[in-house]
Formats: structure tokens, sequence, C-alpha cells
């Protein structure tokens, strides 16, 4: 099966300031590496990184897992909403 993320023009010309409101935190724990947060992302804010030392298991660690790019991530909570496992938390942004 191959996947294809859903938004097909990024905005990667169009980063992310201040007025992002939550913002999404993968549990790494309990990923399963399916990559539905990343197909649906709007906004092509999440990208795939190869090997995870932090896996839970030997398994785990050497598929790809999804990173968040935050200086591009809107905090829209779609592929929170999206997410099979339910293992993506929004949290309040916090401004320092």
């Amino acid at each position: 099966m191959v996947l294809v993320p859903v938004s097909t023009v990024s905005t990667r010309n169009h980063p992310t300031d201040s007025w992002r409101i939550q913002r999404p935190t993968i549990q790494y724990d309990k990923c399963i590496r399916c990559m539905i947060c990343w197909k649906y992302c709007p906004d092509n804010a999440i990208e795939i990184e190869n090997g995870d030392e932090s896996a839970p298991n030997e398994r785990i660690a050497k598929m790809e897992y999804p990173v968040i790019n935050y200086s591009f991530c809107k905090g829209c909570g779609i592929c929170a909403n999206e997410c099979p496992e339910k293992c993506i938390d929004m949290e309040f942004e916090v401004i320092e």
C-alpha cells in the first residue's frame, strides 16, 4: 500500500507565528507508526523520520515514525482526531 498525503500544496512558505492555540504531541510509546496523521495533515507539517531509538521494542524501532514540524503546524487537531490509537494529545500552546 502506497500512502500519499491528502494535502498536495505545501505551506512551507507560510510558517506558523504565535497565533496557534493548541499543539499536537505524539506519545511515541503508544504510536503504531500507521502514518495516518501524516496522511491527513492539511499543512504537510508532519514529516517522516527513519528509526526511533526510544521506541518501546526493537521491531518498532526499525520503523519510520512521524515527527511534527511545529514551524508549520497550525494546531488544527485533525491528526489527533484521525489517529486510530488516540496517541496524539492536543495541548494548549504556552507562550513564554
